[in-house]
């Protein structure tokens, strides 16, 4: 049994990073919608990938342009994703990497 100082004391946050962190991301990694509670209690719903065990969240203006870019070359297998701005300034640009 774990007395709540030890567990206090290797308890970790769990935290969602951002795809713009990866040097590189696969087109074939799996994704799943995952809804979350923002500090009002409002909901929302973002899409998620896991490397490593860690989530990652991926923009839906990265799955516009990612659709955008493999429609008109299909074959791309990797891409990089460049954040700019900050809060709702944040901007996200694909960048193929093949």
């Amino acid at each position: 049994m774990t007395t709540i100082r030890e567990a206090a004391v290797s308890y970790e946050t769990k935290k969602t990073r951002n795809i713009a962190e990866l040097d590189s991301v696969s087109t074939e990694l799996d994704v799943e919608e995952k809804t979350f509670k923002q500090g009002t209690g409002e909901e929302f719903t973002a899409y998620i990938t896991q490397i490593g065990g860690e989530e990652f969240r991926v923009p839906k203006t990265v799955l516009v342009q990612l659709n955008e870019i493999l429609a008109e070359k299909p074959d791309v297998t990797a891409f990089k994703v460049k954040r700019s701005g900050e809060n709702m300034n944040t901007k996200y640009t694909v960048i193929t990497l093949d």
